[in-house]
């Protein structure tokens, strides 16, 4: 199966500067810059159906092609490496292992746009990561890959890298701009969006690491090559993350469109100590819940969103038959709760209230409308606030007691949990 980025992915391997050049490194920058042609790097983007693999899943070109050009304002780059979605953890691997990757994805996105400085905003706690790519970083700056007139090509290009400090929100692309800018992470309200006022009140780009990891063989082998290793309107691979209750936990570089069945099965191993598959997070903790029975599935933006879920950042987090449906949900809205800035009513006092919900739910002291009331409370969090934070609360609020109602209702009615009987039966 074809490999793009985890052809790099040696254990304690990290390719800098005269491995990645030996390999072909930054031939694909060079050679955009002899063509000159930002708009062709544009429309050779959107013919590869590259979709932003941050989370969202906007097609890459299209979203390029809002920038304005000529305002007189400078366009700015913002990279999010910020990777807070729990189970989600590809962009990690790309940096550890692969730096300049994503710092010639950076020139390219940059030379598309007429950025003239770009931004890296890097997830506090990942301190090894930081300290490869700052080092990549310099290596690029020695060798005049960036700087003043990159490639002898005239243009100039500042990379600075920013140190988040532990916030998910900062993940959210306002938010991210906001700590940029040295506030508080507040999301912002929009429209205005980022591609017209954006970072210090300018035109911004916001693309996330893997997506622009992808951008330097999109240019080497084509458009069309890149496009017809994924589905229809989902081009090329893309990074999963699989982790959970699976034999060969890891990251794995796989087509958009493969079946969740088969990354589990084919390339996680399957499920581990000969357990039975309960339930499946596909797309990062903001994900609805698969059961058992729903995961023959296409692992694309388009064919989960048609199951009432989301590919997300691609986390895939595995439950077997062992997990209490009402802890997963209790340690996924203890997570929300403690992540919302704050800043909307709904999400800030709905999240804290379903979490004391779900305490007194999992230490036996449910009452008989809970269920409703989780569900209620949900109906009054997504699409009600500033930023998707609340949305991504209330997948999983909704799905986890709708797929799993039994196991509630027993939690609510007896005080505990069923998985010692069930697990007793089924094995009887």
């Amino acid at each position: 199966m074809e490999k793009i980025i985890s052809k790099y992915f040696i254990p304690g391997k990290t390719f800098f500067l005269d491995e990645y050049l030996a390999d072909g490194g930054y031939e694909a920058a060079r050679q955009m810059f002899t063509k000159n042609d930002p708009k062709a790097v544009i429309e050779e983007v959107k013919k590869s159906n590259l979709r932003g693999l941050g989370g969202a899943g906007f097609p890459t070109g299209m979203k390029w092609s809002f920038i304005p050009q000529n305002t007189g304002k400078p366009v700015y780059l913002a990279v999010n490496a910020d990777e807070g979605e729990p189970g989600t953890f590809k962009d990690k691997y790309i940096i550890s292992h692969v730096p300049h990757l994503l710092l010639e994805g950076i020139i390219i996105a940059s030379f598309a746009n007429n950025v003239h400085k770009a931004y890296i905003y890097i997830r506090g706690e990942y301190v090894e990561p930081y300290q490869k790519l700052k080092r990549a970083l310099e290596e690029a700056y020695q060798k005049n890959f960036v700087g003043k007139n990159i490639f002898g090509s005239g243009y100039d290009l500042e990379i600075v890298i920013h140190r988040g400090a532990g916030a998910y929100i900062c993940g959210e692309e306002t938010g991210l701009l906001e700590s940029l800018e040295g506030k508080k992470g507040f999301p912002r309200l929009k429209p205005p969006f980022p591609a017209v006022v954006g970072l210090f009140g300018c035109p911004t780009v916001i693309n996330n690491v893997e997506t622009l990891a992808y951008l330097p063989s999109i240019f080497m082998r084509g458009a069309e090559w890149f496009a017809k290793l994924g589905s229809e309107k989902n081009g090329g691979l893309r990074l999963y993350s699989v982790s959970g209750h699976v034999k060969k936990p890891g990251v794995y570089e796989l087509p958009l469109g493969i079946s969740l069945k088969e990354i589990i099965y084919t390339h996680a191993g399957g499920i581990r100590d000969g357990k039975k598959l309960k339930a499946v997070v596909p797309g990062g903790l903001s994900a609805a819940i698969l059961r058992a029975d729903e995961i023959e599935v296409g692992m694309d933006f388009d064919q989960l969103r048609a199951k009432g879920t989301m590919a997300g950042s691609a986390g895939v987090i595995v439950l077997d038959e062992t997990t209490c449906m009402v802890q997963a949900l209790l340690v996924t809205m203890r997570f929300y709760a403690h992540e919302s800035c704050g800043q909307c009513s709904p999400c800030r006092e709905g999240t804290g209230w379903v979490h004391r919900i779900l305490e007194r739910i999992a230490s036996g002291g449910g009452r008989p409308k809970d269920i409703e009331n989780l569900l209620d409370i949900c109906s009054f969090m997504g699409g009600t606030t500033i930023c998707a934070l609340a949305d991504g609360a209330a997948m999983p609020l909704r799905s986890y007691p709708e797929k799993f109602r039994a196991e509630f209702e027993y939690h609510i009615q007896h005080g505990k949990c069923d998985l010692e009987r069930e697990y007793a039966e089924a094995h009887h």
